[in-house]
């Protein structure tokens, strides 16, 4: 009976490694899929979390430069765009807008260290242009009944790259837009 059960530990023991090395190399697998989705969710939000920086900007400068925004004629935007495109907006009519800036987000947000560097990874770029009125159009101002007041509409791109690189088919972006009614001075 001893001959019998001679040597049956060594195959025993070499299965449970294989089995376990299958384990192990499946859960190194597995994590690793689960921290690239990971940094692909972050990278999407820290997009959205841009544009959204991109209207609050948009916003300020409009709050001190009513004046230049009123006074100013239309451009075409295509040409200046550099991520964000007119055709993210299905609401905007046209290519026509008034003002553009981009920023990355260290630019607008006091950090250091690191964190300075990780923003500079991130940035965001906005244009006003009239709200399109009842007809759908664009190209003239909306304006509020019975008073003095005129629709804009802020489009703000936020990507997950500096604003020098950025570029549509490389990097993740995400496009917003919102409503703000201005009185005319």
């Amino acid at each position: 009976m001893k001959n019998i059960e001679k040597g049956f530990a060594l195959p025993v023991a070499l299965l449970l490694l294989v089995v376990m090395t299958l384990m192990g190399a499946a859960l190194v697998s597995i994590s690793a899929g689960d921290i690239r989705a990971n940094n692909e969710k972050d990278y999407s939000q820290q997009a959205f979390y841009a544009a959204e920086s991109g209207i609050t900007h948009a916003k300020k400068w409009m709050k001190t430069n009513t004046n230049n925004l009123t006074g100013s004629s239309q451009r075409n935007l295509n040409n200046d765009l550099k991520f964000c495109k007119t055709s993210f907006f299905p609401n905007l009519v046209g290519t026509n807008g008034f003002t553009l800036q981009r920023k990355s987000l260290n630019e607008v947000i006091s950090a250091s260290g690191d964190e300075q560097k990780r923003l500079s990874n991130f940035s965001f770029e906005w244009f006003v242009a009239y709200s399109p009125n009842q007809n759908g159009n664009n190209s003239s101002p909306k304006k509020k009944p019975g008073t003095n007041k005129t629709y804009y509409t802020i489009y703000s791109c936020g990507c997950d790259g500096p604003k020098n690189t950025c570029r549509s088919q490389n990097n993740k972006i995400v496009a917003l837009e919102a409503v703000v009614t201005l009185a005319n001075q």
